[in-house]
């Protein structure tokens, strides 16, 4: 139970830094017209990216969860 908790813990901070890093100059570089990669632009590389880490995140979060019993049949 205490690792289930711990893992919840690192999965919410995971979302809050990677909600906290779309607004950074990271994703959209200041100073710099239309930055990209194979013709697609780097804002939506990395919307593609994070897209992807926030659900794989959340699945995770599904399995952690402290409030999620898999013992427990509801059907």
């Amino acid at each position: 139970m205490i690792k289930r908790k711990m893992y919840w813990r690192i999965c919410t901070a995971a979302v809050v830094f990677l909600t906290i890093l779309v607004f950074t100059p990271l994703v959209i570089p200041a100073g710099i017209y239309a930055p990209g990669l194979f013709g697609i632009p780097l804002s939506l590389w990395t919307s593609f990216i994070i897209t992807v880490l926030l659900v794989a995140i959340t699945f995770i979060g599904t399995k952690v969860h402290p409030g999620n019993d898999e013992k427990e049949d509801l059907s």
